[in-house]
């Protein structure tokens, strides 16, 4: 069947592999699913990251603040 998702070839430690084994069959899901899954997590875990780390740099005792209201107006 073809697709139009992009495929990728990777090489995975022994001990990922078994993990990902048992996460697809705990699931119930095909392994490159599962895999997909995980991978969309950890980008969004990595692009939080970002978002905390211009935060922080925001975060200073001289930031004015802004009225939730005022922002999403």
């Amino acid at each position: 069947m073809a697709t139009m998702k992009r495929r990728i070839n990777i090489s995975l430690p022994d001990s990922v592999n078994d993990a990902l084994t048992l996460l697809a069959e705990r699931d119930n899901v095909p392994e490159a699913t599962k895999a997909t899954d995980l991978l969309q997590l950890a980008l969004e875990i990595e692009e939080d990251q970002v978002w905390d780390a211009i935060a922080s740099k925001r975060d200073t005792k001289k930031a004015r603040l802004t009225s939730h209201t005022k922002a999403w107006a």
